[in-house]
């Protein structure tokens, strides 16, 4: 139940019908797991927390450098060499005090990794390597979690949402398999700070929209940003049958 001050803190989001005071009540309930607390994890977090989700759990195990702040809005300068889990703690505990902020300043194994995705009500992939999306994907598909997954690089991005709860919803290696992948960093190829903010705000709309059950999150498509031109692009996602990790043979 809502007390008062929730009311007046949410009433912008709750006087929309298609959210109301169900709507709301499902964010406060609900654990969202969010894999990297850079460039796209910081927008995800924040506007996460600031829209009243009860619990983040927050999976990084890096710490914060001067070269993040450029774009990684959750990390301030007085936080340079702390955890970014930590970081990212202090400043959604000032943001919103109702979210319950749990930081594991870790790089999770197999075990881990599956023991927290099965306790989320959904999981946000903000990570920038193959290898992490991999494990994180195949977690969501073995314990049935919606995954939202996002990238950006230089002046691009993507976001999808992949829910194994639907039978014919296509997973993340139905899009990308083993040798497709190649692992730009930031570091190495750059990106504009703007960028992880769009593609992490989307991210996190896409993560409320699961949750609360409202509108119809980017299940089956791949939304694509040209961010030169300001073009975004829709594609049609399918299951795979043959997929590795969601295929027929697997089930």
């Amino acid at each position: 139940m809502l007390n008062d001050d929730q009311l007046l803190r949410y009433s912008r989001q709750i006087m929309l019908p298609e959210v109301d005071i169900a709507g709301q009540e499902a964010w406060l309930k609900a654990s969202v797991l969010i894999i990297g607390v850079g460039g796209l994890g910081s927008p995800v977090a924040m506007y996460l927390a600031a829209a009243g989700v009860g619990r983040l759990v927050l999976v990084d195990d890096d710490q914060v450098e001067l070269t993040n702040l450029q774009r990684q809005i959750v990390h301030r300068t007085e936080t340079i060499g702390m955890a970014k889990v930590d970081s990212a703690k202090a400043t959604l505990a000032a943001l919103n005090p109702d979210t319950d902020v749990v930081a594991i300043n870790a790089r999770l194994d197999a075990a881990a990794l599956e023991k927290q995705v099965s306790e989320s009500d959904l999981v946000v992939d903000c990570c920038d390597n193959f290898t992490t999306r991999f494990a994180v994907n195949a977690a969501c598909v073995k314990h049935k979690t919606p995954l939202v997954s996002g990238a950006a690089i230089r002046l691009e991005g993507q976001v999808a949402v992949f829910d194994p709860r639907s039978e014919d919803a296509p997973c993340y290696r139905c899009l990308y398999r083993d040798g497709d992948e190649e692992n730009l960093t930031c570091s190495e190829s750059g990106v504009l700070a703007p960028l992880v903010g769009i593609i992490g705000s989307v991210q996190a709309m896409e993560a409320l929209k699961v949750l609360a059950g409202l509108g119809e999150p980017l299940v089956g498509r791949l939304l694509l940003l040209d961010g030169r031109h300001m073009d975004w692009r829709t594609l049609t996602l399918r299951r795979d049958p043959e997929c590795p990790c969601c295929g027929d043979k697997n089930n």
